[in-house]
This record gives C-alpha cells, sequence and structure tokens, in this order.
C-alpha cells in the first residue's frame, strides 16, 4: 500500500480539520483528479422487485454474473462496455473523511479506505487502478448524482457509482441500487478529550452536529433526550464547530470519526454504538449490469484479503476491533 500518508504519525493536527472542510465545500472542478464528467449513455434496465412497498426491509443487492471478464474486455452493449470505451470510470467521494475519503495535503491525492474501492474497480475494468475520475460530492447530494429520483425514476447522472460512508436503508433503495456491502459500521460520538461525556444521555438538550442528509441525523433526532441537532455538509465541517466550540459533541459513523480523532488527539471516540450500517456503493438503477460487475470486484477483493488489509491499514491504530466487511448474501 504504498503513496499513502502514514496514518501511524499523528502530524495530522487541528488545522487539517479545518483545511478539510474547506476542501470539501469548495471543489476546484476543473483538477484533473476531480471533474464533473459526461452521463456515461449507455444503461441496461433491469426491475427493483424486491423493495418492500411499505418500506421496512431492507433487500440484498444482485448476485454477480459470472466471473469477471477480463479488464479492457466487457460484454458488448453492457454499461462496462461504454465506461471502458470512454476511458475511466466516475466515482462519486468524499474528500473530507481522514482514513476513508481525503486529499493526502503533502502529495494531493486522493487516498483512504473507499478509495482503494474505486482503484480496485478500475482495476477490473481497465487493468489499471489510475481510470478513475473522482467527483467531489457532498453526503445530502449522493443519490441526486446518480440520477435517482423516487421509485427509482431516472435524471440525468454525473457519476457512474458513489463510494461515499454510503450507508444502505431501505427508503434509499427506492431511488438507488446498492452493490453487497464492503463494511459494517456503528454510529457514535466524538467529543473534546476530558470533557467528562461518556454516553448519549450525558448530552441532555446540548447542541450535536452530523453530516446534513444523514441517517445519523434523524437518529439523533429520535432520541428522547431533547438534543439540538446541527448540521453540516460533512462531518469535517461539524469538527470545526466542536473545535469553536459553537457545539458539544459530533455524531457519525465510527469510522468516520476514527479519522477525525486521528487528526487531533485532544478528541476522542465514546458511547455505545447508537445504530449499525453497512456502508455499500451505489449505482443508478438503471445501471444494474453494473451492480453485478461490482458486487464481483467486491467478492473477488473479499476473497483475495484485499478489502480486509485495507481496513486494517487505515482502522487498526483507531479502532478495536477494527470493522471488517460483513458477510454477504443476495437477492436471486
Amino acid at each position: 500500500m504504498s503513496g499513502r500518508v502514514n496514518v501511524r504519525r499523528p502530524a495530522i493536527l487541528v488545522a487539517v480539520a479545518a483545511v478539510l472542510a474547506t476542501i470539501a465545500l469548495a471543489v476546484p472542478i476543473f483538477r484533473p483528479e476531480i471533474a464533473v464528467p459526461e452521463p456515461s449513455g449507455q444503461t441496461m434496465a433491469e426491475g427493483s422487485a424486491g423493495v418492500s412497498e411499505a418500506c421496512d426491509t431492507i433487500v440484498a443487492s444482485l448476485r454477480p454474473d459470472g466471473p469477471l471478464p477480463e479488464p479492457g474486455v466487457m460484454p458488448a452493449g453492457s454499461t462496462m462496455a461504454a465506461i471502458v470505451a470512454r476511458g475511466h470510470v466516475t466515482v462519486g467521494v468524499e474528500q473530507g473523511n481522514y482514513l476513508l475519503g481525503f486529499r493526502n495535503p503533502a502529495t494531493g491525492t486522493l487516498e483512504g479506505a473507499e478509495i482503494d474501492i474505486a482503484r480496485r474497480v478500475s482495476e477490473a475494468l481497465f487493468g489499471t487502478a489510475d481510470r478513475v475520475r473522482f467527483v467531489a460530492v457532498a453526503v445530502a447530494d449522493r443519490q441526486a448524482v446518480l440520477g435517482g429520483g423516487p421509485d427509482g425514476a431516472s435524471a440525468s447522472t454525473t457519476v457512474d457509482m458513489v463510494i461515499n460512508s454510503y450507508s444502505v436503508t431501505c427508503e434509499r433503495q427506492r431511488s438507488v441500487e446498492f452493490s453487497a456491502p464492503y463494511l459494517q459500521v456503528s454510529q457514535r460520538l466524538l467529543v473534546p478529550t476530558g470533557s467528562g461525556i461518556r454516553e448519549v444521555e450525558d448530552l441532555a438538550g446540548q447542541r450535536v452536529c452530523t453530516s446534513a442528509g444523514s441517517t445519523t441525523e434523524q437518529i439523533l433526532l429520535d432520541l428522547p433526550v431533547g438534543l439540538q441537532v446541527i448540521t453540516r455538509p460533512g462531518v469535517s465541517g461539524c469538527v470545526v464547530e466542536l473545535l469553536a466550540g459553537r457545539v458539544e459533541a459530533v455524531s457519525s459513523d465510527d469510522v468516520i470519526l476514527a479519522g477525525m480523532a486521528a487528526q487531533d488527539p485532544q478528541t476522542e471516540v465514546v458511547g455505545r454504538a447508537l445504530d449499525n450500517t453497512d456502508y455499500a456503493i451505489g449505482i443508478s438503477k438503471q445501471t444494474t449490469d453494473l451492480v453485478r460487475f461490482v458486487n464481483a470486484v467486491l467478492a473477488s477483493a473479499r476473497a483475495d484479503g484485499m478489502l480486509a488489509a485495507s481496513d486494517r491499514f487505515w482502522f487498526a491504530d483507531h479502532l478495536s476491533p477494527v470493522p471488517l466487511p460483513p458477510a454477504v448474501t443476495y437477492r436471486d
């Protein structure tokens, strides 16, 4: 895993949170690595059977359609063939989540556990990891860039997939198709070290910040402790609020908070799991052949140990136990 920032040296401290927040809010569109691409054009529609009408059940993803084809030799007429013909795969990511998806301030390159997955998809498509065009996507915009409308109605897409701490929910499955999960995470709290806050009940009536449009927001609002829930476009913006004393805690998934705590040793991750969820890759419902292809890529990465090795590399120093890829089932 050469070329990555050394997460075992706490050289990135408080100032980086503000830098990452600024980057996440103001993306230079015409940078070579981050651009808004053209819609892929080629799609293969498939029914969305299995999503509960009452939307109370999360359904499993689609089974891989046999072994992976050779890189560069995709099935004729497929979404993958259109991507290969274009010359790059477009992936919506976060660039302010240290350890998951972040821009290394020393090199300017994107790194993290989710960036590793995007590069693995590129390898499967092209035979090389460097054919990814990364698009910075705010949490609240993940569905929109996939063209997901109500009940799967399609609008114009600007990415082929989103790999951005995208937790699978029944409601989201109405509009977006998800891959098999690649990581299981828990919602917890980030607080100043020595604050005395250990559980969410210690925050009764106080201010807690989280990402706008995230599942975390509603979970916090539903807790019977009267939290004042503040939102920002990304968790890095919430950490800026925490360091400025404008909120008492930040709540998000443990892997995201671990990245924040790694940047600032004056903060710590505390509390029981308020919720557990799976991260998966979001893909348009109109390109389900791509879902099956990505699931084959993930199955290969689980089998050869790449996913687990990446998780250990990024999270072992900051979370115990290290979150790992969950077991996978398919709905067909």
